[in-house]
């Protein structure tokens, strides 16, 4: 009985299929020691909505092509259950001269609760990194003109995924919250300014004693973003995932100026116009689909090719409002 029993044994440790750690896979975990990076190149194309923002700015309608962006992870296995990570994301934009850092997360991610029916809990936080820069670009009487991606706050996002694996299937659910605090970090050039009917140039603008730049207070935001990730593994070789991410983007507020040393006619002018700006109006939405497919090279190297399509909703006064907004790109995950 015995030997039938460990022979038993030994022929379904053969049989198990041998797959190598996915990257992929929403639930991966990197066991202690092990290092990963998972490295994106993925080209965008857009076409704007007919917001109010867009349509001052001659811009309803038109397309963005080509956008591209680059994404950096990495990861590193303090034990087994306890993960050290860092989120990087990079965007050139030549149709709007608008490139920088889009994403930039560094954080800790704890297993913790895990089954051996293929049940797990993470719960995760990070710091966000938008304070790296200041928020850049210029004013004109048709509005802000971005010259990067960053918000110049810093903040932080506290999160959970659940998710559980039946065979070669793999499911998962996550929230997250995304608090920012605000500050004036950013650089305002001052092109022009609407004054009533009238819109008063640079020139003029020097002759009263207007600034060249200026920053403001922006206000503290809370966004949040949740979701659903699937994966599938066909083989020790194939995968396949697919997603839906819901993104909420708070609107901007300016709750002051911040630049001092001016008249205090010029301080009376600049602070009656930023009262018309104590709420922006441009926060957004973004319902993402995203779909997947992987090959592994070795146990240590693997390709993913993958596609985004992204729905929104933008309010009037947001220049992140489009028609068409789609992704396809590559990724390579490499353990070490």
């Amino acid at each position: 009985m015995k030997k039938t029993l460990n022979a038993a044994v030994a022929l379904s440790v053969f049989a198990a299929p041998a797959y190598a750690a996915n990257l992929e896979n929403p639930l991966y975990m990197p066991k202690q020691n092990e290092i990963y990076s998972k490295t994106s190149v993925g080209v965008m194309y857009k076409v704007a909505d007919d917001s109010i923002a867009h349509v001052k700015k001659e811009h309803d309608g038109a397309t963005e092509f080509p956008i591209w962006r680059l994404h950096e992870d990495l990861g590193y296995g303090i034990t087994d259950r306890l993960e050290a990570y860092a989120k990087v994301g990079y965007t050139h934009d030549d149709d709007i001269d608008r490139k920088g850092m889009h994403q930039g997360r560094v954080g800790l991610k704890y297993r913790a609760f895990e089954t051996t029916d293929g049940f797990a809990w993470d719960v995760y936080a990070d710091a966000h990194l938008g304070g790296v820069s200041g928020m850049a670009g210029s004013y004109a009487a048709n509005g802000f003109t971005y010259d990067n991606y960053s918000n110049g706050r810093w903040g932080f996002h506290v999160g959970s995924q659940v998710g559980k694996t039946w065979s070669k299937f793999t499911g998962a659910a996550f929230f997250e919250v995304l608090q920012t605090f605000g500050n004036d970090n950013n650089e305002i050039e001052l092109k022009s300014v609407q004054m009533g009917p009238m819109v008063v140039a640079r020139p003029m603008l020097d002759a009263q004693g207007f600034p060249q730049e200026l920053s403001v207070d922006l206000k503290s935001t809370t966004e949040f973003n949740a979701g659903l990730k699937t994966f599938y593994q066909i083989d020790d070789r194939w995968s396949v995932g697919a997603g839906f991410t819901f993104k909420h983007h708070e609107d901007n507020g300016i709750e002051g100026l911040a630049t001092d040393d001016l008249t205090p006619a010029v301080q009376a002018q600049i602070e009656g116009l930023l009262a018309d700006f104590e709420d922006m109006n441009d926060g957004f939405d973004e319902f993402i689909i995203s779909l997947s497919g992987s090959y592994q090279l070795t146990d240590a190297t693997q390709v993913t090719l993958y596609g985004e399509y992204t729905f929104d909703d933008a309010h009037q006064m947001s220049q992140n409002g489009t028609d068409v907004k789609a992704e396809i790109g590559a990724r390579v995950n490499v353990v070490f």
